[in-house]
């Protein structure tokens, strides 16, 4: 077996020749894919939790490689943070596949059945996909996260991970695909690329007739190189700018609570709370009491100028400061005349994530949730919410603030699309 290091230097010969060879075969293993059985692939994703434990130790070999080039690099400690391979993390892993065994399988489900004047049966079969190319940034869980859900889907996998995770992610990849093998499953059918060079991404956003769908996880700078180079459909969210609007009905420590969890549980995810709106009527009684909690928490306040006149510990916002993903301790707030305002701002600045509202009146609550275009609308519950797990899918591949064909946290049925069928019995078109 060659090492890791033989394969990359193999594979940077020729980055698009890399690339090319490994969509087809892609491609090739996903019509194996899509008539697995259920049975088939858990035992293979089982094979895959048992696999990480007992290839922990050459994972981690593997892992300080990437972790000892980020040290000499000087990559900040949340960057080392998000690409150690920790035990907490490669357990999170296992228990991830375990969990992905015991969601229900979408594959072949059959739903809308109608009977057609003339006789025939017509409805709609859940299918795979095809391939998945993911194109993603330091966390390399990431790699056996998106592999478990698209093998359970049916699909194949091509993942592209940046060059600072590139032995980790080909370690964890090497392991997947000997259980892939002893399983007797194509293991084309999970593959990392093993080229860092930035043209190897370039060429892969071209290939649409191997590649089915393009799911980039990473900065706002990675998501819009891929959206504006592929030829491929991308389903992505650039940033998430998400508002709680607290309206001038609401239960202050409802609202207080829900404001702290959404802004400081994990301030630096994509779900997180980034501005604030509060109601003119409470401003002056509500801002108070937020205001201390937030100060408490170290959370730095950027406010309008209402905002500055009840709290002094506020700064000035700036126009900038609106539509800011600041993934960090620092709020923006704005008192705002009423709803209306309210939607009005969100329309504006919103990145169509997750937007809430903390209302005690019903008719504010469906308004705001019938109204405001984001993935997640939500009455009365924390940002934090926003979440594949949170919302009963088991486990996520993303989140797309996109459309087509999913909009919000994606799950293993997003990762299938539906065919028509038909039922006859010999009738033909008159």
């Amino acid at each position: 077996m060659s090492t890791i290091e033989e394969t990359i230097k193999k594979m940077a010969i020729d980055a698009k020749k890399a690339a090319r060879k490994m969509s087809s075969d892609a491609k090739k293993a996903a019509r194996k894919m899509s008539s697995l059985s259920t049975e088939k692939k858990n035992s293979a994703l089982l094979r895959m939790a048992d696999a990480l434990l007992e290839q922990k130790e050459f994972i981690r070999s593997e892992n300080e490689k990437d972790l000892a080039a980020g040290r000499k690099k000087g990559l900040s400690n949340a960057m080392l943070d998000r690409l150690n391979l920790s035990d907490k993390v490669i357990s999170s892993m296992i228990n991830g596949l375990r969990e992905v065994v015991a969601l229900p399988d979408p594959v072949g489900e059959v739903a809308e059945m109608v009977k057609r004047p003339n006789g025939i049966m017509v409805g709609r079969m859940r299918i795979p996909l095809g391939v998945i190319g993911m194109i993603y940034e330091s966390r390399p869980n990431v790699t056996v996260d998106a592999a478990a859900l698209c093998l359970k889907a049916g699909n194949s996998i091509l993942l592209r991970g940046g060059s600072e995770a590139i032995f980790s992610n080909l370690a964890l990849a090497r392991v997947l695909q000997d259980c892939l093998a002893a399983a007797d499953i194509d293991a084309a059918a999970i593959q990392v690329i093993p080229v860092t060079d930035r043209s190897a991404v370039t060429y892969m956003l071209g290939l649409e007739e191997q590649i089915d769908l393009i799911i980039p996880r990473g900065g706002e700078g990675l998501i819009r190189f891929v959206a504006e180079n592929s030829r491929i459909p991308v389903l992505k969210h650039y940033k998430g700018v998400c508002h709680v609007f607290v309206d001038d009905t609401a239960d202050y420590d409802m609202a207080v609570n829900i404001v702290m969890n959404s802004k400081v549980q994990r301030p630096g995810v994509c779900n997180a709370l980034e501005t604030l709106l509060v109601h003119e009527k409470v401003a002056s009684d509500f801002l108070p009491k937020i205001g201390a909690a937030l100060a408490s928490a170290g959370v730095e306040i950027r406010g309008c100028e209402k905002t500055c006149a009840v709290l002094p510990v506020a700064r000035q916002a700036v126009e900038a400061d609106w539509g800011m993903e600041f993934l960090d301790l620092i709020l923006a707030v704005k008192v705002v005349p009423d709803l209306d305002a309210a939607l009005q701002h969100i329309v504006r600045y919103g990145s169509q994530h997750t937007e809430a509202i903390v209302t005690n009146s019903y008719a504010n609550g469906q308004r705001f949730l019938r109204e405001v275009d984001a993935s997640a609308v939500m009455v009365n519950a924390s940002t934090r919410f926003s979440d594949g797990g949170q919302f009963g899918l088991g486990a996520e591949i993303g989140i797309s603030t996109t459309k087509l064909h999913a909009y919000g946290p994606m799950g293993l049925k997003e990762l299938t699309t539906r065919k028509f069928i038909v039922y006859g019995e010999g009738q033909v078109r008159s």
